[in-house]
């Protein structure tokens, strides 16, 4: 038994004979786990939706599978439901004049119709942007509604706002887009306000907050508006109240 106790002390003095994981190896192992695809795709598009991304032109060949998952999923979806939810709510509790006077603002594109079709085989915003594509697209007329921004376009006609729609299409796409947005369920809108010959060039956040601008002008409140990018938001002329839908797949200066 001294014997026993005798070895043990030893090996006690002598401390442990296996390699305890210091604090900087275990921030190492907390390093890879940051790298893996997931997380840094999922960061990526935390970034894009922030606009801290700043302005960018592709999606990340890495998290092209990510972006499937989500734009084709139940997040992405759940999110377009929660915005148009918010919106619902503060446009209720506006107290309409009941002269017309109250508007609302949309963009279409990723706020109305949906180009996921399209984007589904373009590599889903992992290929450089093809205008011609994109164009022939438009004329098919195509695109889905975005479910509950049609439940949000709807429910605000019937509280009595009028309805302007501004889009960054050009003036060539009137007639396709017209028709797009009535097969889709949207109709009775105030007014649809595409790019004409004298708005070529002109960045988005300026083009739209002109447009904007020319609806006040005209004796209009803006309560509220819509719209997936930031340039269809901010600017000068703003609603009293925007609200951002996600869009990883493109960016619009």
């Amino acid at each position: 038994m001294a014997l026993i106790l005798i070895t043990l002390m030893v090996i006690l003095a002598a401390g442990p004979t296996w390699s305890a994981p210091s604090i900087i190896q275990m921030r190492s192992e907390k390093k890879t786990l940051l790298a893996t695809d997931e997380l840094y795709c999922s960061s990526w598009r935390f970034t894009v939706e922030t606009n801290d991304a700043g302005a960018w032109t592709r999606v990340p060949v890495r998290c092209v599978d990510f972006l499937k998952d989500y734009i084709t999923g139940d997040l992405y979806a759940a999110e377009l439901e929660a915005v148009a939810a918010n919106a619902a709510e503060y446009a209720r509790a506006i107290g309409i004049s009941g002269d017309g006077r109250d508007a609302w603002v949309f963009d279409i594109d990723e706020t109305l119709l949906s180009n996921v079709p399209y984007y589904a085989g373009h590599g889903f915003g992992s290929e450089t942007f093809n205008a011609r594509a994109f164009n022939e697209w438009v004329e098919l007329a195509e695109a889905p509604a975005i479910a509950p921004g049609l439940r949000l376009y709807k429910e605000l006609q019937e509280l009595g706002f009028t309805v302007f729609l501004l889009t960054g299409r050009d003036e060539y796409q009137r007639h396709a887009t017209e028709r797009n947005l009535m097969y889709a369920g949207f109709n009775n809108w105030e007014k649809l306000i595409l790019r004409g010959k004298a708005d070529d060039g002109t960045p988005a956040t300026v083009y739209k907050s002109a447009k904007r601008k020319e609806i006040e002008d005209a004796g209009y409140i803006i309560h509220g508006s819509s719209g997936d990018q930031w340039s269809d938001l901010i600017g000068f002329a703003v609603a009293r109240r925007s609200f951002k839908l996600p869009n990883p797949l493109y960016y619009v200066a």
